[in-house]
């Protein structure tokens, strides 16, 4: 069953010590707060995380729909605990919009971001850049999905500006309505591979889902006509199968998309940009006032869109103020490493003495 999931060789290479600890394999296909659903050889099952490693979340962070864990089943009863998570292959990372802004995995082990905007009058090339560089900097193929384009007076017009700035990822325009651009969407997704959705609430991520199973699996909610937005539909991240092989993580829609360690990301979507930055007189211009400044001399011709200098500024500077953030986590990714090998070691150890 678990390869239906994206089970691999390299998948069983690193459940090799948790499965001399006597664990079973087993991937999240449903998160939620308390207990995650996840699917195993043995069938679904409620599992709960590990005294250990629930005090090792809170620095951490929790899994997440799609991580492979390792876990302990309860004959007879349905429900299993956690007691690891397999390293992630990529994962896509946000800021929570709480007080503290704390750190959140929300789609791991994924192949193909699917970046999901509609064609009504909630389209916004500004979000869809930020969406851009976090779906690049995930180590997945991005993919800019345009729903509603019923809705779209002139669908193809605003598709050719969205891959202007797409960095020449590819820009599908869809209606689930018409059953337009479906079987476009679904060439983009191999049996096995995992594909996730973002977008901001409204867009159609819930009825996309629909569409391509086939069924309402997914709850769905109008728009409204004043503002053209509407409420996000979906109250868990669920990865689902797909009739073709693939799988869907569906998600809540996303108010606030934030930028961990996403330089690459960024540099990609702003590639215009950066190539103008480095025909400037000085290496380290500051774009303001020096002499021989490509970046002002593009703006002061209309070649550079101000809106779109403004936000790049914007996600840099919002960059650079997560650095103490990033070493912080790149710290703690370090220290796991190490204690999941001193427990390899000891329990090697062990096997020899026995």
């Amino acid at each position: 069953m678990i390869e239906q999931y994206g089970w691999s060789d390299a998948l069983q290479l690193d459940f090799e010590p948790h499965a001399r600890a006597g664990h079973l394999p087993g991937r999240i296909i449903v998160q939620q707060r308390e207990a995650h659903l996840v699917v195993t050889d043995g069938g679904n099952l409620s599992a709960r995380l590990s005294g250990r490693l629930r005090h090792e979340a809170r620095e951490a962070g929790h899994p997440a729909a799609g991580d492979w864990v390792a876990l302990s089943a309860k004959a007879g009863e349905g429900k299993a605990t956690i007691h690891a998570v397999l390293p992630r292959r990529t994962a896509f990372v946000r800021r929570a919009a709480d007080s503290v802004q704390t750190l959140q995995v929300i789609a791991a082990n994924i192949d193909v971001v699917f970046v999901v905007t509609s064609m009504n009058a909630d389209l916004n090339p500004r979000r869809l850049e930020r969406f851009l560089a976090a779906a690049w900097q995930s180590g997945a193929r991005p993919v800019v999905v345009l729903t509603k384009a019923d809705l779209c007076e002139q669908p193809e017009s605003q598709a050719a500006e969205i891959a202007a700035l797409a960095a020449g990822c590819p820009v599908l325009v869809v209606s689930a309505r018409q059953e337009l651009g479906l079987d476009a969407l679904m060439e983009h997704i191999s049996p096995g591979e995992t594909c996730v959705l973002i977008g901001s609430s409204g867009v159609g991520k819930s009825t996309l889902v629909n569409a391509l199973l086939g069924e309402e699996r997914m709850a769905t909610q109008e728009i409204r006509a004043a503002d053209a937005r509407g409420r996000h539909t979906t109250s868990h991240r669920q990865l689902i199968l797909l009739p073709g092989g693939g799988l869907i993580l569906d998600t809540p829609g996303i108010r606030e998309v934030g930028l961990v360690d996403a330089d690459e990301g960024l540099s990609t979507v702003f590639d215009d940009i950066e190539q103008l930055a480095r025909n400037c007189r000085f290496r380290d211009c500051g774009h303001s006032s020096e002499p021989g400044c490509a970046v002002r001399g593009a703006l002061e011709e209309g070649l550079l869109d101000a809106g779109r200098w403004a936000h790049f500024q914007k996600l840099s500077q919002e960059l650079a103020a997560l650095g103490v953030k990033k070493d912080r986590m790149a710290q703690e990714v370090e220290r796991r490493r190490q204690a999941m090998l001193q427990r390899v070691y000891r329990s090697a150890k062990k096997d020899l003495r026995s």
